[in-house]
């Protein structure tokens, strides 16, 4: 089995016979079909076992627990996505060679890179992965997509963008059915796009910006049309070091329609509809931020409660030293950056605001919760970004309380057992809980001789909000209220919810409003979330019949799903699935 999965020179046609025996062995040792058996692990290195745990902080009651949903996804999940059916899609690259999970017989990909050519790949890159029960669909993606970028349309058709290669212009699309495949365009984008990030825009297009050697954005095209050029950005070109340090840079829209983007340790706001800069922040001092770097930046939650006097604030925090590459290559590993930062880009004469972590992080994952607090998860405190360039993963996450004064805002949570750092990536389920998965710090699937073994486990963290003793009371939205057709920008939105076992007050509530991202590399692009302004409340015996005031305008909410939640006393009932539209 460490042959099959390790050796990538192997004959292209001897591989596809060697993975159609091995899932025909696995059907008949009663496993899920095309998955095929996780190959054992090979003893913990000493480096597996240098790990950083800290103690938990037990002082704000329960603390989170893990548990595992998946022993074998098929594929590690270097890109992950929640769509509104129901299913996370996880996918990595063709580049690593044979996945765990196979392609349906007779529906092999022809592979544009075997020598001699004409060779077929029968393993998926790709699968539909079912949070609740655990199973796996493969789906086919034609060209590769190594650290490529994505956002949902307002549909919530998954729309992705660029890739490694043959994938490096490719536009895909993935509608959220339970039997549909990738959908792809070749040649749609003018630059190739490699380590890009994607943003939904107001009018529901999207901008992608950046990639290796690629210092521009563009609008993604509607299928079967292509971009004749790009627009060039400087502060790409110009934030370009020996190592890069500015790929998958952060893109975050703001509530009047302005990008904010950063690279590397400079950031701007412009314009995306004619490319104008509308001011230059200060620089981040310190280190790096962006891949290799890789630290981790979402926008913080839009309290729309606040009227006109809304903030739309900016958070980064982790990453490592400018030279963290060039001395990974003679294998020495510094520390990953502790610090966090906070900025208004749209303040006049915006400052960066400082924050510490309790230790340092890189390829760490940020994740919005319902509540409005922020989970850092998965990475490493030593390296940066590729294949064995880090060492000491993190496994405790922290919650950040962006409602608590400086030195107070991070708590550290219940750790997990499985280290995941490299092509690690996590998302916030509709159940209020976190999924996670992928790891791969390997060239390939190797489960053996490695310091850290390719990873498909997938799990499941669940925050403290969900502490065992709130759950009896938790609330529930009646999913048959919430209104078919969605909510209209700026208008009243109603449904109800029961609260078992206590009685609730307006001033116990809050809704919040969650945009589903696409998560790799230790970003979310397209994260965000919004709390509404309830603007009725009216209790009908067991349930409460609420109102709240939807987004003004797609700048605050881009058209598409979100999740809605519900909190009562800061717990938060499941999700339910609504559209913004006009």
């Amino acid at each position: 089995m460490r042959g099959i999965f390790s050796d990538l020179t192997m004959a292209p046609l001897l591989r596809v016979a060697v993975l159609v025996a091995l899932a025909a062995v696995c059907a008949v040792q009663g496993q899920q079909p095309g998955l095929l058996r996780v190959p054992d692990r090979s003893a913990p290195t000493g480096a597996f076992l240098d790990r950083v745990v800290l103690p938990v902080d037990n002082a704000g009651g329960f603390a989170g627990w893990w548990t595992v949903l998946s022993e074998n996804s098929g594929v590690s999940a270097m890109h992950l996505a929640i769509m509104r059916h129901g299913k996370a899609v996880m996918f990595d690259t063709t580049t690593t060679g044979p996945s765990l999970s196979m392609l349906p017989a007779g529906n092999c990909r022809p592979d544009p890179r075997s020598v001699p050519p004409g060779a077929m790949d029968c393993s998926a890159h790709a699968v539909e992965f079912d949070y609740n029960t655990g199973a796996v669909r493969p789906l086919k993606i034609l060209t590769d997509t190594w650290c490529s970028s994505g956002a949902f349309d307002p549909e919530g058709m998954l729309v992705q963008t660029g890739g490694y290669f043959e994938g490096v212009k490719v536009v895909r699309h993935l509608s959220p059915q339970i039997t549909s495949d990738w959908r792809e365009f070749p040649n749609s984008l003018a630059d190739g796009r490699w380590y890009g990030t994607q943003q939904v825009l107001p009018d529901g297009r999207f901008i992608v910006v950046g990639g290796r050697r690629a210092f521009s954005y563009e609008f993604v095209p509607v299928a079967g049309q292509s971009n004749a050029q790009a627009t060039p950005i400087p502060l790409l070109r110009d934030t370009t070091d020996d190592v890069e340090n500015n790929l998958y840079p952060f893109v975050h829209l703001l509530p009047d329609g302005t990008i904010f983007l950063f690279a590397n340790d400079r950031s701007i706001v412009f314009n995306p509809q004619n490319g104008q800069v509308l001011r230059e922040l200060p620089k981040l001092h310190g280190g790096a931020r962006n891949y290799p770097a890789s630290g981790m930046s979402a926008l913080l939650p839009l309290d729309l409660r606040r009227g006109e006097r809304l903030s739309a604030e900016v958070l980064i925090c982790g990453g490592a030293p400018k030279e963290a590459f060039k001395v990974g290559e003679l294998n020495r590993f510094p520390p990953a950056l502790r610090d966090c930062a906070r900025i208004n880009p749209s303040k006049p004469g915006a400052r960066w605001s400082m924050d510490q972590m309790p230790v340092g992080r890189v390829m760490s994952d940020m994740l919005i919760l319902p509540t409005g607090d922020l989970l850092m998860i998965n990475g490493a405190a030593q390296g940066c970004s590729g294949w064995a360039f880090a060492r000491q993963p993190v496994l405790t996450p922290f919650l950040y309380n962006l409602r608590k004064p400086r030195g107070q805002r991070f708590r550290a949570l219940a750790a997990s057992n499985i280290p995941r750092m490299y092509h690690a990536s996590s998302a916030l389920l509709p159940d209020a809980t976190v999924l996670v998965a992928g790891g791969n710090t390997n060239s390939a699937y190797n489960f053996s001789g490695v310091d850290f073994p390719t990873e498909v486990r997938v799990e499941r963290f669940t925050p403290p909000y969900l502490a065992p003793e709130l759950l009896a009371t938790r609330p529930e939205i009646d999913v048959a209220s919430v209104p078919a057709n969605g909510m209209k920008f700026g208008a009243k939105f109603a449904f109800r919810f029961s609260a078992p076992g206590q009685p609730v007050a307006e001033p116990d509530l809050k809704v919040t409003m969650y945009a589903p991202p696409f998560t790799t590399h230790g970003y979310s692009m397209n994260q965000r979330l919004l709390v509404l302004q309830v603007t009725a409340f009216k209790p009908e015996g067991q349930r409460y019949k609420i109102t709240v005031h939807a987004p003004l305008n797609p700048a605050l909410a881009p058209p598409g799903y979100y999740m809605v939640f519900v909190l009562v006393k800061g717990v938060p009932s499941k999700a339910a699935w609504v559209k913004i539209h006009h």
